[in-house]
């Protein structure tokens, strides 16, 4: 009797599994869109898509759509994907060139000069520094240029490089980094001169090294054999190797019209320094919410203990390993091998290429002694009253200490105190985090500032933290001090 209670009890259960699966199939049939010949074979998403479709850390590894097909949408897509960025960029910034008298970076090119941030109207930057945090939050004051600064297009991401950059690698190497979906932003004149000197801190007695060459996987040899030693050699034929990455490599869902070889590490930094190239950082989720990345100078590394702008990785090593393994492919492992990621032998390619970057010093500071500080024999009045700012009432010392300006230390601003959540272009302006606190020296020769990028001019730097210390400078004082950031 037991034995057919559990036989019928059995038979009852595989009915209503049945049923149930039976039901689900009927409602996956009455929910699958109808097939038009077109929109499914091309990955567009129905309504029916879109409806159930969840948020995901993860990029899809299958493209439908041809490759024809999405270089003709976005060519056509990006004029106004421009035009939207490039109002942004004008509402917020006084984008002219107008350089500064008698200042230049190492190579000769002029900085740029004066607050090139807008306030908002009817509103002076005096006045806007008496006012509480709480205060401009409540009121809509903080100016546009402090909020977190978007992607060209923030919600693709991706590398891009400036014009200058592109036709000399074009030129060089006949490899080409345009993207048929959008242009570089920001004008030449906010850049660091290209191309940028390469001084060493183990032959300081030649000056630069790179001859006022950008050095590539085509010269490399001939410019540094015989300063270099055999296994700084290899880590720099590492550093111009090209490789592929989320935007330049051979696969349909790439931005470059041919198949590319890919980039390269002196492709954002270039001759180990910058050019001001852009990216998206690849550590943080949805996608609205990561951060613009302006790539920071190697000048230096080898005081540095931290890198990388917020993700605080603890060697060279690991950010090297990193940047090929992730970042180049937006921290996402299944992209990155399908695309054909560089997997680097830590104990001996990552080993050589960190330890051609620890060679990389800063430029030369004529007007500093041994301590990092003014030599008062060499310094104005005005660089003199600078310093004194600088470490006194201005408060930037207790982040930026000397020789190198820096502590080695993370630091969170909490800017998101002036400033209500929202959504800017296709990013979500909310807030920074902890930042690095990057190294001052050889500062004049590194804009833009910030760790997007948001910043122009030093005189915009001294503003932006004016307000977010509260620190409450003059005018006057305002300038000593940019005339101070500029000696070192």
């Amino acid at each position: 009797m037991r034995q057919g209670r559990v036989l019928y009890g059995g038979s009852l259960l595989i009915l209503f599994v049945t049923i149930l699966m039976a039901a689900d199939l009927l409602r996956a049939q009455e929910e699958r869109p109808v097939k038009t010949g077109t929109r499914e074979e091309k990955g567009v998403k129905t309504s029916t898509q879109k409806k159930n479709a969840v948020k995901t850390s993860y990029l899809p590894v299958a493209v439908n759509e041809p490759f024809d097909d999405i270089m003709t949408r976005m060519k056509a897509d990006k004029p106004g994907v421009m035009k939207r960025h490039m109002d942004l960029l004008n509402e917020r910034y006084d984008l002219s060139n107008n350089p500064a008298k008698d200042v230049a970076m190492s190579r000769g090119k002029p900085i740029q000069q004066g607050v090139r941030v807008k306030l908002p109207k009817n509103m002076t930057w005096e006045n806007l520094a008496a006012v509480t945090p709480e205060e401009i939050q409540e009121k809509d004051l903080f100016p546009k240029g402090f909020m977190p600064f978007p992607h060209p297009n923030h919600a693709e991401g991706g590398m891009v490089f400036p014009k200058f950059h592109i036709d000399e690698i074009k030129k060089q190497e006949g490899r080409d980094l345009t993207r048929f979906d959008l242009d570089f932003d920001l004008p030449d004149h906010f850049l660091p001169e290209f191309p940028p000197p390469i001084f060493l801190t183990t032959r300081s007695d030649l000056g630069d090294v790179s001859q006022g060459k950008v050095v590539t996987i085509a010269n490399y040899y001939d410019l540094l054999n015989g300063i270099l030693n055999p296994k700084q050699l290899e880590g720099l034929r590492l550093l111009v190797t090209p490789f592929p990455q989320q935007q330049f490599n051979q696969t349909e869902d790439r931005r470059s019209e041919q198949p590319s070889r890919g980039t390269t590490c002196f492709d954002c930094h270039v001759n180990g320094h910058t050019n001001g190239t852009t990216h998206l950082v690849g550590d943080i989720r949805p996608q609205e919410f990561r951060h613009r990345l302006d790539t920071p100078s190697l000048r230096g590394v080898n005081i540095q203990r931290l890198f990388g702008s917020q993700r605080a990785l603890k060697s060279i090593e690991d950010f090297t390993e990193f940047e090929q393994r992730a970042a180049y492919f937006d921290g996402d492992p299944v992209i990155a091998t399908k695309k054909g990621a560089n997997i680097l032998e830590r104990g001996s390619q990552v080993h050589f290429m960190a330890e051609f970057q620890e060679l990389l010093d800063f430029p030369p500071a004529p007007k500093l002694n041994i301590y990092g500080m003014l030599d008062p024999k060499k310094a104005t009045e005005a660089e003199l009253r600078g310093q004194s700012l600088f470490f006194g009432k201005a408060s930037c010392s207790i982040c930026h200490q000397p020789p190198y300006y820096t502590d080695n230390l993370m630091h969170n601003l909490k800017t998101e105190r002036f400033y209500k959540q929202r959504m800017v272009n296709g990013q979500m302006a909310s807030a920074d985090g902890p930042i690095k606190t990057f190294p001052l020296r050889g500062i004049k020769d590194s804009p833009p500032y910030l760790h997007d990028g948001r910043l122009l001019t030093l005189e915009d730097t001294v503003e932006f933290f004016n307000l977010i210390l509260e620190t409450k400078l003059t005018h006057k004082e305002k300038e000593d001090l940019v005339v101070f950031l500029r000696t070192l």
